[in-house]
């Protein structure tokens, strides 16, 4: 396969994970400023923006200057609006190399928000977000019936990578920045927020069959890091990325620096527990590993020369 045809492969796969983490997070900020006043619409739109490292902006009473950015604006490298356009630009150009289905669900997300003015009032964004999650849960549909071959091997792998990014920030930004000063540990808004952090990461019930008890901080944070079973875990991820790495060097019979990070990476989680985690502090941890994912990505565009 060309290099640059697998670039743009690789990068469906991010910019698709990407645009749906950002439905998600625009779907559960809008609900958690839902439950209180301007102030808390504010943090909450704020912390939002923390999470994708937004410019400083403006919260307005509904959030719609944060609600436009996080969707729509041309500005945001990674509103959805701009994930969707370099998706599909990208799927363009690696058209051969794709089914029709994984094509047209691309090409129907795109045609539903390119020519986008306004994410509307906060139900018409709700309406917005809802039905982009439904197109895009349609690109992973059509990935999953794909030939397992280095076209579906470097889409999985940019949304592993992607999705490892998603989730440590989201996290560290729940610990480090979300609780408003004066607002309590574990009083009614520290719940809402945790409850918002597993409705992003799709976990909320999974929570539930996996600890059978009220939701915890740390708990929630060992299911984000190290709980396997989660999809979107970053335990899950690493695994994943080994895996993946593994059927090209099945294929060519060669391995090079990213297969050895990877695998260091996964050894590393496999070896944790979330108490060692908090000890060492969970933050320092986190950006850790979100340097390490970076490491891993740019050692994959080595790897496969679309650096």
């Amino acid at each position: 396969m060309l290099s640059r045809t697998a670039s743009s492969l690789y990068w469906i796969g991010r910019y698709i994970e990407r645009a749906e983490f950002t439905t998600r997070l625009v779907e559960a900020t809008i609900r958690l400023a839902a439950l209180g006043g301007h102030a808390h619409v504010e943090q909450a739109w704020l912390s939002a923006l923390s999470v994708v490292r937004a410019p400083p902006l403006s919260v307005s009473r509904e959030g719609l200057g944060a609600r436009r950015y996080l969707t729509l604006s041309e500005d945001n490298p990674s509103s959805i609006r701009s994930c969707i356009v370099a998706a599909r630009d990208n799927a363009r150009a690696a058209r051969t190399a794709l089914t029709r289905e994984v094509w047209e669900a691309i090409n129907r997300a795109w045609l539903m928000i390119h020519a986008r003015a306004s994410p509307g009032g906060v139900q018409g964004t709700l309406n917005l977000v809802e039905e982009l999650k439904a197109e895009l849960r349609g690109f992973e549909g059509a990935l999953a019936r794909m030939l397992r071959n280095e076209g579906y091997w470097f889409m999985r792998l940019g949304s592993m990578i992607e999705r490892g990014d998603a989730t440590a920030r989201l996290l560290d930004v729940k610990y480090y920045l979300l609780l408003p000063e004066g607002q309590e540990v574990g009083g009614k808004l520290d719940r809402d927020q945790w409850t918002t952090i597993l409705q992003i990461v799709s976990a909320k019930t999974a929570y539930r069959h996996v600890y059978r008890e009220a939701l915890r901080p740390w708990l929630v944070a060992d299911m984000l890091i190290l709980r396997r079973e989660l999809p979107r875990s970053l335990a899950w991820t690493a695994e994943e990325t080994v895996t993946l790495l593994g059927e090209f060097g099945a294929r060519s019979g060669r391995q090079g620096p990213a297969d050895r990070l990877a695998r260091q990476r996964l050894s590393t989680l496999q070896g944790l527990e979330i108490g060692a985690i908090f000890r060492a502090g969970l933050h320092e941890w986190l950006h850790a590993y979100i340097r390490d994912n970076n490491a891993i990505g740019a050692a994959i565009a080595n790897q496969f020369r679309f650096g």
